[in-house]
């Protein structure tokens, strides 16, 4: 597969995740054709979306998106998974911390936009932060799941829940009594809703014992934003199960969710690689240090609620010598990568092949 490199410069900043924009007004207002939604990784999710847009002419630019999260301005951070449901825009945290641990309260939040306000003025983003009422939830499913888990590792565990935990206690933090001393710490690196209006998660950690990528089924997303639409109270997301994605990890390798993606005959496309970057001083890495040299990989499923724990997937594309893959998405019968680049946004697009293409 031959691939090539459209580069952007967005305030300095890398880039996650790849969502095709479905809005012909938002199109419209910036003379596209076509183009994607990227969240950048540095900073609150108000300051980080970005539109990467082929204009009529086919120049692609890049457009940093003026937003505003009202009260929430500056709560939150590391924006990694970005999803459509229902005319809006999710995006959810990390859930996760930096790669010494402890979690960060910042990064557990999901946020979401209309995508059709984008075409003009500044962008209301609704942000809910849910104190690790996610992770609770996910854990738990985790735990009720018939997986063996590939456990944390004692630097993982201490760092990251040990350390979270005192604290939060030391601090008085009411989000302590949703984290336990056995949890697993959970990396949301990718999301996408189900044709039932559930949330498919994929969690660059925790893994199987066998470095399988696992999925996680949430019900309910939306009603977190219920006081927006007029109630009191937001309601939470209830864990439906967790599920491994079968047939795709490289031999001897540990292997994470980094992105996916709703195909259009109703299966899905994903990336998966690494559990965490190499060279940054992950504590996850000390642990288990065969799950940071893997290249990324872009493979297929299908997924049916209520069927057995584990996924059938196939390979689609070897993306070596890429080992930080971000996002994908299959857009007019070509795949686009962005990937995680030093200072950069770099999209890659593998176009289709055509009658004597040697690719």
């Amino acid at each position: 597969m031959t691939l090539r490199l459209l580069e952007f410069v967005v305030a300095g900043n890398e880039a996650s995740d790849l969502l095709p924009v479905r809005s012909p007004a938002l199109l419209r207002a910036h003379g596209a054709r076509r183009g994607f939604w990227t969240v950048l990784d540095e900073g609150p999710v108000e300051q980080c979306l970005v539109l990467l847009l082929e204009r009529d002419d086919r120049e692609w630019v890049a457009h940093h998106v003026a937003a505003d999260a009202g009260a929430e301005n500056g709560r939150t951070e590391d924006g990694e998974a970005l999803a459509h449901h229902d005319g809006w825009v999710y995006v959810f945290g990390s859930h996760f911390g930096s790669k010494g641990g402890p979690l960060r309260p910042r990064r557990a939040f999901v946020a979401r936009f209309r995508e059709a306000e984008a075409a003009g003025g500044t962008l209301p983003v609704h942000v809910v932060r849910n104190r690790f009422r996610l992770h609770r939830a996910v854990n738990d499913a985790l735990t009720a799941a018939p997986l063996t888990l590939l456990p944390p590792g004692e630097r993982v565990r201490h760092r990251f829940i040990v350390e979270t935990l005192a604290r939060g206690t030391a601090r008085a933090k009411s989000w302590v009594t949703r984290l336990a001393e056995d949890d697993l710490p959970l990396n949301v690196e990718a999301a996408a809703f189900t044709p039932t209006g559930t949330v498919l998660l994929g969690l660059r950690f925790p893994v199987t014992e066998g470095g399988e990528p696992i999925l996680v089924e949430l019900a309910g997303v939306p009603d977190m934003f219920a006081r927006t639409a007029g109630r009191d109270e937001p309601g939470w997301p209830r864990a439906l199960g967790a599920y491994a994605l079968t047939g795709v990890t490289p031999p001897g390798a540990l292997a994470g969710f980094r992105a996916l993606h709703p195909t259009a005959d109703g299966g899905y496309a994903a990336v998966i690689g690494s559990i965490d970057a190499l060279g940054k001083g992950s504590v996850l890495l000390d642990d288990h240090p065969h799950g940071g040299a893997v290249h990324s990989r872009h493979v297929a499923f299908r997924w049916e609620p209520d069927r057995d724990a584990r996924i059938a997937g196939r390979s689609v594309a070897e993306l070596a010598p890429f080992h930080h893959v971000e996002g994908l998405a299959e857009l007019d019968g070509s795949c686009f990568y962005v990937t995680d680049e030093d200072h950069r946004v770099a999209l890659w697009v593998a176009d289709p092949a055509v009658p004597g293409d040697d690719r």
